[in-house]
């Protein structure tokens, strides 16, 4: 018997040490292998959990996902949807015998019903446009959810009649709106999103609203009536933040509204006893970064009460508990994405941490979760060496369900994450980061380091996962990622630090970063690079202006010239009006003093540039005009353009590898 179980342990330990010798580190063609979980939905009675299985296809370069559940305890999982598809945005009726979901393509958007009992699947309607805000009547006979009608205009421009046979040019676009086009949109079509009715039982969808304004979101109030977050302003385009909540009743089209201070009042959610109203929003100032704060108020909109006065935290994604006494939500703080919530007195209590961010190239907060009516929680759990998969608990519990790329990183070798904290050199501001270090790393040697920086500015990074940093671990670099000020999850201070004076002090916050991480002495001073996009892409630009420290930089989608950013970016309407005190020909010298390209002859640093070229958020011309400055200073310089894509450079698996491999070659060709 002793020799039996003896052999059996050589046995473990050859086929251990086998599957350790197999071991590789992450490749740029794993991108396509990942695979990730999106938008859990649990049901009512807080049974089974439905939610979207995201994996990419290497032969068609897309995205695509499934609908799966899943019972609460881990058993009986199984798809609901399978194939080549995109299948989203599941969601319970108020029995739970049945959900919706939809599936797009470049043409049409489907709506499906989906019977639990029988496993029967019928299709509810389509149409041209996306719906969104699937919401079931209280009694699941109808539903409601929004979608895009497009404006018919008449053209003012008047042409000539052609000649039989001839073939001219398309007719001239006329443009008369603030707001004409949107980055990963392109340009506007007119008109606005309506809200649709449709019954469970057949027929089509009929439009109920016929409205001018913007609908953010909508609910059911009552059988007649519908509560919307939306703004119907004149001046909406000028103050597109200004939103309110409303009753609408559909019978007679009749509008009530609810709130009415400036700023932005959304997501209204009902309380399931009736009683009661809860939405986020907060009091415009016109600051740079603005929280999110929780509201409560009767359900006639009277007695309003902020429940979240003393919580230093932007609030996001509320829901109420099934004895309408609490109210559930998702929040950042210090770099990691929790759950809690408050009570109606304003009492705070945390749930649970590691919300997963759903970003698959940078550690990005995100994520998302839901609860059942008896208070238990499904939601998107991941860190630093792992994408979101499924969680489920209750009272602060976590129980994960899935692991879905656990078969990929079994031959995989990582890097290790660890997280650092140290002072500015310019005040003393503690800054939180993460330091990501080669799988076979050994503190007695010199590594190169890559500072990467992220973008907002006003986001985080955090114990999370990311590709792009794990490559570069992969491929023999240190990776330092921080958090300067300007961040959130530090509370409204520590973001507005940089309010009306961005970008300034971050520099000095991520300069302090990679003199921490010189004085742990396994990094080789001589082999220094930066890199980071939109927001990370400001400061890697303003970087190479202000010192020489860095062996290449490489900066993607940046603002370089911050005149020409507010006139031509997307969301014409915030950046002049929040991040700067005045119109550019008023505050010329402000905003030319804060543009990197003030600072272009500084620079000595070899510089790489990459931007979509249908990039519509910091468009390719701030890319192109530092690109032409550097070249006519004759510092080594390459303008990388991604076609076919817009501000998300990651939306197609290639283009992150695209991304990556750009960022290798030109830190690898000035490495010493």
């Amino acid at each position: 018997m002793a020799k039996k179980k003896y052999l059996n342990f050589i046995s473990l330990l050859i086929i251990c040490i086998s599957v350790n010798a197999q071991k590789s580190n992450l490749e740029p063609i794993d991108v396509f292998k990942l695979q990730h979980i999106s938008n859990p939905q649990i049901s009512p009675d807080g049974g089974r959990i439905l939610y979207e299985r995201n994996f990419k296809d290497i032969m068609t370069d897309t995205n695509y996902s499934n609908i799966w559940i899943v019972n609460y305890d881990g058993s009986n999982s199984r798809p609901i949807t399978t194939g080549i598809g995109k299948y989203s945005e599941p969601t319970w009726s108020n029995d739970g015998k049945k959900f919706l979901f939809k599936s797009k393509n470049d043409k049409s958007t489907e709506l499906y019903l989906y019977e639990l009992e029988n496993k029967s699947l019928q299709i509810l309607t389509t149409t041209q446009s996306d719906i969104t805000n699937l919401r079931w009547s209280e009694d699941d006979s109808k539903i409601i959810f929004l979608s895009f009608v497009e404006e018919k205009k008449k053209t003012l421009i008047e042409l000539p009649e052609k000649p039989n046979g001839a073939k001219w040019n398309e007719p001239p676009i006329e443009i008369s709106d603030l707001e004409f086009r949107s980055d990963g949109g392109g340009y506007l079509k007119k008109g606005n999103k309506q809200i649709y009715l449709i019954s469970v039982y057949g027929g089509s969808p009929i439009k109920i609203s016929n409205f001018k304004g913007k609908i953010y979101s909508c609910e059911w109030f009552n059988k007649k009536e519908l509560i919307i977050s939306a703004n119907f302003k004149k001046n909406m385009d000028f103050e597109p933040r200004n939103s309110d909540i409303h009753i609408y009743n559909f019978s007679s089209k009749s509008l009530r509204k609810l709130t009415s201070r400036f700023g932005p009042d959304f997501s209204p959610k009902v309380s399931y006893d009736k009683k009661k109203i809860a939405f986020l929003g907060f009091d415009d100032k016109f600051l740079g970064y603005q929280q999110n704060e929780l509201y409560v108020m009767d359900k006639d909109g009277k007695n309003v009460k902020n429940i979240s006065k003393n919580f230093d935290r932007n609030v996001t994604s509320i829901f109420w508990s099934g004895d309408s006494k609490k109210i559930f939500f998702k929040y950042d703080d210090y770099g990691t994405t929790k759950l809690g919530y408050f009570d109606l007195s304003g009492q705070f209590k945390f749930l649970v941490n590691e919300v997963g961010g759903l970003s698959q190239g940078r550690p990005y907060s995100g994520g998302s979760f839901s609860i059942s009516r008896n208070d238990r929680y499904a939601f998107t759990f991941g860190n630093a060496y792992n994408p979101s998969d499924l969680a489920v608990g209750k009272n602060g519990s976590k129980l994960r369900l899935t692991n879905l790329n656990e078969n990929l990183f079994e031959l995989k070798n990582l890097g290790e994450v660890k997280e650092i904290t140290y002072k500015s050199s310019f005040d003393n501001l503690e800054i939180q980061g993460w330091v990501v270090t080669p799988p076979d790393f050994d503190p007695n040697k010199k590594y190169p380091l890559i500072l990467e920086i992220h973008g907002g500015p006003f986001s985080n990074y955090g114990f999370r996962f990311s590709t792009e940093v794990q490559l570069y671990a992969s491929k023999g670099y240190v990776v330092l990622y921080v958090n300067p000020r300007g961040s959130t999850s530090y509370g409204k201070k520590f973001a507005n630090e940089i309010h009306h004076n961005y970008p300034n002090h971050d520099y000095d916050d991520l300069i302090s970063g990679v003199n921490y991480i010189l004085d742990e002495g396994f990094i080789d001073e001589k082999n220094l690079f930066v890199t980071g996009g939109s927001g990370g892409g400001v400061l890697s630009s303003w970087i190479v202006g202000k010192t020489d420290i860095f062996r290449a930089a490489v900066v993607a989608k940046p603002v370089i010239n911050w005149y020409s950013f507010v006139l031509y970016a997307d969301n014409t309407s915030i950046y002049y009006k929040y991040w700067f005190k005045d119109f550019p020909w008023n505050d010329q010298e402000n905003y030319m003093k804060r543009s990197p390209i003030s600072y272009v002859g500084n620079v000595k640093t070899p510089t790489m540039l990459i931007t979509g070229e249908k990039d519509y958020r910091t468009p390719i011309s701030e890319s192109e005009q530092f690109y032409t400055a550097l070249k006519l200073n004759k510092v080594e310089t390459m303008l990388v353009r991604i076609p076919n894509t817009s501000h998300n450079i990651a939306s197609k698996p290639s283009n992150l590898i695209a991304k990556v491999n750009s960022i290798l070659y030109w830190f690898n060709r000035f490495k010493k």
